[in-house]
Formats: structure tokens, sequence, C-alpha cells
């Protein structure tokens, strides 16, 4: 037997946390995080309740208010959360549904055919969070209010009033002991809000901020049809959306569908409104079903020769804007996040769905039919001049450097996950970064000029990059279909450019570039933002670095009177090998901005914005955030 010391293991280590203590001891288990986004995610949940009664026929507006004080209100005029005892509990259904977890009318009971919510972790958990929380129930002509801290009820239910409509209306504060930073976004909650009015047809939405008196209202009576044509809003599209809707037994599917004249495929992916990532058994179905029936219609109609090879998903995808949503009973999530779909049944029956509502449309409009077909014949030819130019980036073997860009200065570790790669602007610059980097971990690959803009360019162009190709091959992942990320060579990618505006649009065309074509790398949180400082400061023998014009201002005043010389950074490239690394790279300095995808479908209308074809939403765009940025590129 090995020795052990002397900790007793018995009955009486075994915790039992009754109620909502477990939420409050884990709650990253139950909101992800006591972050941001957990915080947000609070709203979330209480609002599914009410877009339940929605889907289920009962509700038709929403009313989101921010309260000083970090309060959030949420209004409905549904049936209202049932008064009556609960005979298991013997208290007040309203109380049980507040207070114990995963009670409701969402768990095998007849309230709801389908709910949203994040996998039924339900607003009792929004109240064990809560410093304190109240309830109001319209039902029966009667105002019903209860109101707890933490978890617990602090007054019994009881009539306040009486009145003529239904509904619910639930108020709390997040608690200070559980969120370090408890301020909403308007933004953050108005893009979320917006997709559920989008999935939720005809239901009125609005969110209010008392404090500021900003207020917006979402109502879109054309569904996911409207979606799509948001998402495609400052693209040239080939036509009207294409709808198909379908209810069969406990399953109900929407699918709306546009192509634009772009290259980018952008499809979004729902199961009772959750938002699947990574998605899942109905994406696969979508997917198979479209390319099945275009190489159909191809072949049928003499767009595809009989000799001509048959198209590929990647090309009768490309510049697709798509918007998948379906409602089942019982959803089964899976992969990292929990946000893909499971249920094996899901694929036929959207195949199915799916291919008949193409063709039947194909055959129906034979001239967007045409549009449509020369387009993705068009990719598939471009896709072929692709291939021949991805073979020049294509790596055999991660460790064979006789493949490796000449100009990447590689570092000599070989576990990805210890190794970082620096994009560097600029020849002269990444001569510094060469100079001043630690060899053993930091490898670095200087980039000329502007990389090309891949929004406006087709892959086989864009692999004919010498400046794309030299990172994909330094990489290591492959890009498109090939893409791996298992192969990626440096689990550290930070892009180095200039603190001026040349320098944020150089950002912005590689950040596009891994957006649209790697965003798994993103996803992995493998793409950080080096942050050069602006000024140096020198008085006497003192030296400072400095990264903004506001810790410049402070830094004077503290510093005081006397001689003191304020030397203002234009590039990189003015910095010497040393002081590169004390500012900017040395692991133990240097700050680091990791890119991350907090709401694609902003991410998407952002980078679209920017980068895409049309001048008026750039110039709308940037006269609207001119006052939140330091550079612009006008």
């Amino acid at each position: 037997m090995p020795e052990t010391n002397d900790v007793r293991y018995d009955a009486s280590q075994i915790q039992v946390l009754e109620g909502l203590e477990p939420v409050r001891l884990r709650p990253g288990m139950y909101i992800g995080s006591t972050g941001p986004r957990g915080l947000h995610h609070l709203v979330y949940e209480v609002v599914d309740n009410s877009i339940d009664e929605a889907l289920a026929g009962y509700c038709d507006h929403i009313e989101v208010t921010l309260h000083p004080g970090h309060m959030v209100e949420v209004n409905d005029n549904g049936r209202g959360i049932p008064v009556e005892i609960q005979p298991q509990t013997g208290r007040p259904a309203v109380e049980v549904v507040m207070t114990v977890l995963h009670a409701g009318g969402k768990f095998g009971g007849e309230g709801y055919k389908v709910s949203g919510g994040l996998h039924g972790v339900g607003v009792s958990v929004v109240n064990a969070l809560s410093q304190w929380m109240g309830v109001e129930v319209r039902r029966d002509g009667k105002i019903y209010r209860q109101t707890y801290e933490r978890g617990v009820p602090t007054s019994e239910l009881t009539v306040v009033g009486e009145c003529t409509e239904t509904g619910t209306r639930v108020c709390f504060i997040p608690d200070s002991e559980i969120f370090p930073e408890r301020n909403f976004s308007f933004e953050t909650l108005s893009q979320r809000l917006r997709e559920l009015a989008f999935l939720t047809q005809g239901l009125r939405i609005t969110l209010r901020d008392a404090a500021s008196g900003q207020e917006v209202v979402y109502r879109y009576e054309g569904g996911i049809q409207e979606f799509v044509q948001y998402l495609n809003k400052n693209k040239e599209v080939l036509h009207s959306p294409i709808f198909i809707q379908r209810e069969r037994d406990n399953y109900n599917l929407q699918v709306a569908l546009q192509y634009n004249d772009g290259y980018v495929e952008n499809i979004l992916t729902y199961a009772n409104n959750i938002h699947t990532a990574e998605g899942g058994t109905h994406e696969v179905g979508f997917k198979s079903a479209l390319t099945r029936v275009m190489n159909d219609y191809c072949r049928k109609n003499n767009f595809l020769k009989n000799s001509d090879p048959s198209l590929t998903g990647e090309d009768v995808r490309e510049g697709l804007v798509a918007v998948v949503s379906v409602k089942l009973t019982n959803p089964q999530f899976e992969g990292q996040t929990k946000t893909k779909l499971g249920n094996t049944e899901v694929r036929g029956l959207v195949e199915s769905v799916v291919s008949e509502g193409v063709s039947t449309y194909l055959e129906e409009n034979p001239a967007i039919a045409k549009r449509i077909a020369d387009k993705v014949v068009a990719a598939s030819r471009a896709r072929e001049a692709a291939r021949r130019a991805r073979e020049l980036t294509r790596r055999k073997n991660a460790l064979e450097v006789s493949s490796l860009p000449g100009k990447l200065a590689d570092c000599t570790e070989r576990d990805p996950a210890l190794a970082e790669l620096f994009l560097v602007e600029g020849d002269s610059a990444g001569g510094s970064a060469k100079q001043g980097r630690e060899r053993r971990f930091q490898a670095i690959l200087p980039l000329r000029g502007k990389i090309l803009n891949v929004e406006k360019a087709r892959l086989d162009k864009i692999l004919a990059n010498e400046e794309i190709r030299a990172m994909i091959t330094a990489l290591g992942t492959g890009i498109g279909d090939e893409f791996d990320l298992s192969r990626a060579r440096y689990h550290k990618l930070v892009i180095m450019t200039d603190a001026d505006v040349d320098g944020a649009h150089i950002r912005t065309l590689l950040l596009t570039f891994f957006y649209r074509y790697m965003p798994e790398l993103i996803k992995a949180g493998y793409v950080y933002i080096a942050q050069p400082p602006l000024y140096r400061v020198r008085k006497g023998k003192e030296e400072y670095y400095v990264y903004s014009d506001r810790e410049l201002e402070e830094l004077l005043k503290k510093i005081g009177r006397g001689s003191i010389d304020v030397q203002r950074y234009k590039g990189l490239g003015e910095m010497d090998a040393e002081q590169l690394w004390e500012t900017t790279m040395d692991p133990e300095k240097r700050t680091l901005l990791q890119v991350s995808i907090e709401d694609a479908i902003e991410a998407n209308s952002i980078f679209t914005t920017l980068m895409g074809d049309k001048v008026e939403p750039r110039r709308e765009f940037i006269q609207a955030n001119a006052h939140r940025v330091r550079n612009l590129d006008i």
C-alpha cells in the first residue's frame, strides 16, 4: 500500500448543497462566467421565459429596461407565471419557478411545446445570483408580487392590486459578491434582442436605458427573411430571399437564403432560438441538400457539362447568406461549448424540406436560377485555380524548415503552445524585431505593405498574394476546407503594426483575412494585437513609455516641471531592437489584446461595412464611430 497522509475521507466529507447554493458556489457552471458575458446572460435567461410565451402564441411585446443602480426590468404581456399552489412543494408555482432549479413549464409539462433558454438553466439561476429580485404577475384580474434576496424569498406571494391585462414583470440587481463589474452594455443587449426579434416573427421587443433615454424597438413581420436581408444590407444581392417553412410533428423548420455577388459564405443556425455556433445536424442537412440540388439543376440545365467535375459545397455556398432555424421539443446539445445540435433525426428532416423547397423555387424562377447557377459554376472554376495556388502554400511536414518562407525568422521552440509568431509591418521594424526578440520562442514574419483586401477577392486571387501565402505557410494550418487547427505551429499570433492610420488599416486587413478564412484561430484564442507605445518621455535619467494620450497627460502632471523631452513614435521602425523588446515584445512587460468574436453577426456586418465595395455604409459607420477611435482611415 502506498503511504497516505491522515486526511479523513468518509460520508462526512460529502457535501450536499441545498436549493440554489450550488449556483452561488459555482456560477460559471450555470452562466459561463462571472465576467461581462455571464452578466448579460442573466438578462437573456429572463427574456427567454418571455420568448417562450411568444413562441406559444401568448405574448407579442417584451420590454427590457436598464435602471440606475444596475437594476434590469423585463416586462411581457404573456399569460403570467401560474400562482396556484404547486402540489409537490405546497408553495405557489411562481415561487417554485423562481427558487428551484429546473422547475417550470418546460420540463415534461404541457405548458410549452418548445422553449428557448440556455438548455433549461432557468430564471431561478438569475435569482440565485441577484442580491435582490422582484416578480410581479398579472393574472386572473389580480396583480401578485413576491421579492427575494440571493434566491431566498423575503416575502410571501401577495395580491397588491387589480388589473385587466396579463403578463409578468421581473426586476433584478446582480449580486456584487458574484460579479466584479455590473454595468450592462446597451449595445450588447440590443444585438441579442434584435436577433431574438428576427427569430420570433411579429414579436415587438423594446430596449430602453432609463438613465440616458436611449431606446430601440425591434419588430420583424418578415422574420428570418428580414434577417438575411439585414445580413446582406451592405452587399449587392442576386435575388429576394428564398423562404422555406415546414411544421412536422414536434418540429418547426424555417430556412431563408439569399445570394450576394461576394465570395464569403455566412450561414447562421439556431435551435430553439439558441445560436448553434458549432453547427450540428440541422446545418449538415441544409448544406448537403443545397449541394445536391444545385448539382442536379446545373447538370439538368447544361450549366455543367458531362465532363465537368461536380460542384462542391464550397462552390454552392460562395456569396450565400442563410439562416436555418429549427424549433423542437427535446433538443440535444453537444460540442465544446454546448452549441452544437445533436438530434440525428433533424438532419433528414432539414435535408428533405430544403431539397424540395429549393428545387421548386429554381424551377419556378428560371431567371434567378440562371444567376445563381452562373455564380456557383464560376466559383467551381475559380476553386480549381485556387487548388493549384493552394498547393504552393501546403506544408508537408510541420518540422520541414526548407518549405517555410525565406523571410520568416523562425524560433527554435517546437511546442506550438509555447511558440509566438509576430506579424510585423515593414522590413525595418521586422529587422528590429528579429534582433530584439527571444529567439527560443518568438518567430518574426515581416509583411511588406498592405496585404490584399480579402473581402473583395476570390480565393484563387487571395492565394496568389505573396504576403498571404507566406503567412499561411508559416502558420502551417492550411486554409479553407483543408484548415486544421491541430497543425498550427504557433498558439500566439501577434499582429504588430504602427500606432498610426496605415498601421490600423493593415491590422484591419489582417483581421479581415483571419475572420473570413481562419476564424478557428480567433475562436481558439490564438490571435492577439500588440500595443506599442505612442510616446517616449525623458526627464533627466528617467525614461517612461506611454501608450495613450490620456496616460501622457497623467504622467506629465505627475513628474511636474523641468526639462522634459517627449518623443512621439511615428512607427515601430523608430525603435531600436532593445526598445522594441522592452516595450512591446517582453512577456513580462508588454500589453497584448486578445481578439475574440463576441458577436458573429455584428463582426460580419462590421467587416463588410469597412472592407466591402459600398462607400456610403462605410462613411456612415465612420461618422457614427469617430468619437471612439484614435486613428481613422477615411
